[in-house]
């Protein structure tokens, strides 16, 4: 069987997350590489960080599909002096091409956000808002009435572990049933969770203020709120992508593969431990 070039993986990747489904401040596509290099073996990671690059070049891979972008923000070097301009360098070097699906897979279905309402076992799912267009974040049911303690059990359970933990901003006793859940970053959706009915509320990357705002807003009460860590809550949505990249590529599971895939097992969370976690009491 013939491999593929570049331009037919990405074909396929902007079928799965259409570009213009991405917000617009956001930089989505194709980073670096050949449009018309072969392409063998793809490396799916969450950052672009040197450690996944390191990863992919010793797997020999042609190309990694990221959920966080290289260069959101304008640089005005690609010197090896800095960390971006030596990933850069390191990706043309070794041949490498990268391909960044942000918050156009944030919105697709399954998303980011679709795979991380599944993992909690979430029935009866919809959107939770829209975004540009395009609907965001995911409501549903819990298939029975649970103490928010067991939920945060639950969503401990369905992630992978972190420095952090879990954070949880509500009385442990409290019985949950509505959740809504926005994978990454999600302090700006606190009106929608609210408009939702949502029990819970499954983020990550809550701040100080906003949180105090909306327990004051809730009077103690719903919805309750959970940070369950920008990396966790995200990564599960890499192996839903390379599920779905094969199935587009249209690999026969009967016939030789015609690229392989594999999620990085490099851990791109920046943190590495915690000091005095529960000094103040709480559930442990």
């Amino acid at each position: 069987m013939d491999s593929l070039s570049l331009s037919a993986v990405v074909a396929a990747l902007e079928t799965l997350y259409p570009p213009e489904s991405a917000a617009g401040w956001d930089r989505v596509g194709l980073v670096t590489g050949d449009l018309d290099q072969p392409v063998a073996r793809i490396l799916f990671a969450l950052d672009p960080t040197l450690a996944v690059i390191d990863e992919a070049a010793a797997w020999c891979a042609d190309l990694i599909v990221t959920h966080h972008p290289l260069l959101l923000r304008g640089v005005h070097s690609v010197a090896t002096t800095s960390a971006k301009g030596a990933t850069v360098t390191a990706l043309v070097v070794a041949g490498i091409a990268l391909y960044v699906a942000h918050t156009n897979a944030d919105v697709a279905d399954p998303g980011v956000s679709s795979v991380l309402a599944d993992a909690l076992g979430l029935a009866s799912q919809r959107a939770l808002s829209q975004i540009e267009g395009y609907a965001a974040g995911r409501v549903g049911e819990l298939p029975a009435p649970e103490s928010l303690a067991q939920f945060a059990a639950r969503v401990a359970e369905a992630l992978p572990a972190t420095a952090g933990g879990i954070r949880v901003a509500g009385d442990p006793e409290a019985r949950v049933s509505r959740v809504a859940v926005m994978g990454g970053a999600g302090d700006d959706q606190f009106e929608a969770v609210r408009v939702s009915g949502a029990d819970v509320y499954v983020t990550a990357d809550l701040r100080h203020h906003p949180v105090l705002e909306a327990r004051e807003e809730a009077r103690a009460g719903t919805p309750y709120l959970i940070d369950a860590g920008h990396w966790a809550t995200e990564s599960l949505w890499l192996a839903s992508a390379c599920q779905r990249l094969i199935a587009a590529i249209g690999d026969d599971p009967g016939s030789p593969a015609r690229v392989e895939t594999r999620v990085s097992t490099v851990r791109t969370e920046p943190w590495t431990f915690v000091v005095g976690a529960n000094a103040a009491g709480g559930v442990s």
